[in-house]
């Protein structure tokens, strides 16, 4: 039990631990220090429910039904696709910064609405979780909820790191440049996310 356990949060771990749309704008919120619980709270709980409905088998399901990812994947790569304007935007458009505070706070129903759907719109979500993450476990046999519940705890373990521990990375982007690299960044992820959703839409 302990060991599938361990094993589900090594595994959780290897699929969360990315350069990502998702875990770009985690670390934007926690070097901003803005709304980061809410945000760790989002991520971590999405992630433990498509974890467990993979586990619960539904992966199969997904697989029986391809038109669905199809629309998942043309919805996702629009939305990337317009944060990317909007970060690339902050990176060249000249505003207000300072250690404490960089542009226009944002308000908590902006962010958790940014935040559920930077991970409910993005397909390899689905893809690593429910598909991927839900047959490794289903190897487990009857341990298998052990598995997921190992995954369920990598994900929190990495969401609160990377939130809380963006603070740590703030004497970094005390300064202005710090900013505009990680915007041109955060466009560039989810830019190229974005064109690989769309070119995928045919495999």
């Amino acid at each position: 039990m302990l060991l599938t356990t361990l094993a589900g949060l090594g595994f959780g771990l290897s699929l969360i631990v990315a350069i990502g749309a998702q875990n770009a704008y985690v670390l934007r919120q926690g070097l901003r220090r803005e709304h980061v619980l809410a945000v760790v709270i989002i991520c971590a709980a999405s992630d433990a429910v498509l974890i467990l409905v993979g586990v619960a088998g539904f992966g199969a399901l997904i697989r029986t039904v391809p038109w669905l990812l199809i629309v998942v994947r043309i919805v996702g790569a629009a939305f990337l696709l317009g944060y990317a304007a909007l970060a690339a935007r902050r990176a060249v458009l000249p505003r207000p910064l300072d250690t404490s505070v960089v542009g226009t706070a944002a308000s908590l129903s902006q962010v958790l609405a940014t935040t559920a759907a930077l991970t409910w719109l993005n397909p390899h979500v689905y893809l690593d979780t429910v598909v991927f993450l839900g047959s490794v476990a289903a190897a487990h046999g009857d341990e298998r909820w052990y598995f997921g519940l190992g995954a369920v705890l990598g994900s929190i373990l990495w969401f609160m790191a990377l939130g809380f521990g963006a603070r740590l990375l703030r004497p970094v982007f005390s300064r202005p440049v710090s900013w505009r690299i990680l915007d041109i960044g955060i466009a560039m992820i989810m830019t190229v996310i974005a064109v690989s959703l769309l070119f995928g839409i045919g495999s």
